[in-house]
């Protein structure tokens, strides 16, 4: 990819990405860019689309409880497509498969993409799911919209994923399902290592709560 447009693109990403929300910051944009890179070379996928398509996937972000949230996978896409129209030099004939990557990016969708470098996007999208990063996301989520670290009649959702929404839950509603729903060969390697430390952790937290003489 151009340098001159790549250093562009990461300037724009930069300054548009949200400030307030630790989920979806900058920090977020440069991981999921940076895997994306790598999962793409060794796939052999298209740069010039996986880049923007990463760097761009969560420029308008919404927090999680609030309605307008199903909307901004959307919006990022047109949003996209606005801002790489700008770039002078960047191929306006690849602009329709980065909207199509971020289009089908999204985990809530569940969208199987068939583009290439939307499985590249996806994956690297979703091993933000899994491991140590997404327990962090998660407990910060859970702190942001005032949540419980577990439901205390039932820390590990032995009863099933209805009407519970804490950090625990995440583990079993999205984390723990990640690994089964990478696309490439490079990131199943990554998320067969994040899953298992995730079963760690659970064994560990089990441990605790049960020092604690709370009933698992």
């Amino acid at each position: 990819m151009n340098e001159k447009i790549k250093k562009q693109l990461y300037k724009i990403a930069e300054e548009r990405q949200t400030k307030n929300d630790p989920l979806h910051d900058f920090q977020h944009i440069l991981r999921v860019t940076n895997l994306a890179v790598k999962i793409g070379k060794s796939a052999k996928a298209d740069l010039e689309i996986i880049i923007p398509a990463a760097l761009f996937h969560d420029t308008v972000v919404y927090r999680k409880d609030d309605t307008k949230s199903k909307y901004e996978t959307d919006e990022s896409a047109e949003m996209a497509e606005q801002i790489l129209k700008k770039i002078k030099g960047y191929p306006r004939g690849k602009i329709d498969k980065v909207k199509t990557c971020i289009l089908e990016c999204s985990f809530t969708k569940g969208i199987m993409p068939k583009l290439l470098e939307s499985k590249v996007l996806q994956d690297a999208d979703r091993l933000e799911s899994t491991g140590t990063i997404a327990i962090m996301r998660g407990c910060s989520s859970s702190g942001l919209m005032n949540r419980q670290l577990y439901d205390p009649k039932d820390p590990f959702c032995k009863n099933g994923l209805e009407g519970d929404h804490s950090s625990v839950w995440l583990f079993y509603k999205r984390y723990l399902m990640i690994e089964k729903t990478i696309h490439t060969a490079f990131a199943k390697k990554i998320a067969k290592r994040r899953t298992k430390f995730l079963r760690d952790f659970l064994r560990e937290l089990k441990l605790e709560l049960v020092e604690s003489d709370i009933k698992v």
